[in-house]
């Protein structure tokens, strides 16, 4: 467990670098741009290889369950999923970048990702009951909500809304229903789990 943790707090540590801004400043201009971004690199994959080291480990030796989520909620999560697919594919490039198009569900959403790392939390909080899982989705949420509070704080209004939908759209609708449906068959290779289990 102990790993796990560890892992989570460099990851969302390192992400939560852009929310303090006189630390990230320092960090600028004591390495520079470029080894700003190198060191955010370095933490976000150390974190992220102790979280799935860490949770492997706990899977398969420290395994503590709270509560057992009810069958039903299997189907919750299975659709709150959806969601997080096609809030994930639209993001896209940001408008004027190439290739920038303005979406009606980027504007909806204002910031998809976090919208898209809320969901995924979330739904795994209530088809997982087991302390590691509580742990490691509910750590995630609370940043998310954490980092949009932060963004607004910082006047970053996220996606401009528009009033028609566009072909972004149906990208990101068709991109993020391909992408459910392979990760519904690639979890179980992926993490082990199956989600259409019951």
């Amino acid at each position: 467990m102990l790993v796990l943790i560890s892992g989570i707090v460099l990851f969302l540590g390192a992400h939560s670098l852009p929310m303090a801004r006189q630390t990230r400043a320092g960090l600028i201009e004591r390495f520079g741009p470029g080894g700003y971004k190198g060191l955010f690199a370095v933490l976000s994959l150390a974190g992220f290889v102790l979280i799935a080291w860490g949770f492997s480990r706990y899977r398969s030796e420290g395994w503590i369950q709270i509560w057992s989520p009810p069958a039903g909620l299997s189907h919750v999560t299975l659709l709150l999923m959806w969601f997080a697919f096609v809030a994930l594919a639209s993001m896209g490039p940001p408008p004027g970048r190439p290739r920038g198009t303005p979406s009606r569900i980027r504007g909806w959403l204002r910031h998809p990702m976090l919208v898209a790392i809320k969901i995924w939390a979330l739904a795994h909080l209530l088809a997982n009951g087991d302390l590691g899982g509580m742990l490691l989705f509910g750590s995630f949420l609370a940043w998310a909500v954490f980092d949009r509070i932060s963004v607004k704080r910082r006047g970053d209004a996220g996606a401009a809304r528009i009033g028609a939908f566009t072909r972004a759209d149906v990208i990101a609708l068709v991109a993020g229903t391909v992408a459910y449906v392979a990760m519904i068959f690639l979890h179980p290779y992926l993490i082990g789990v199956s989600v259409l289990r019951g």
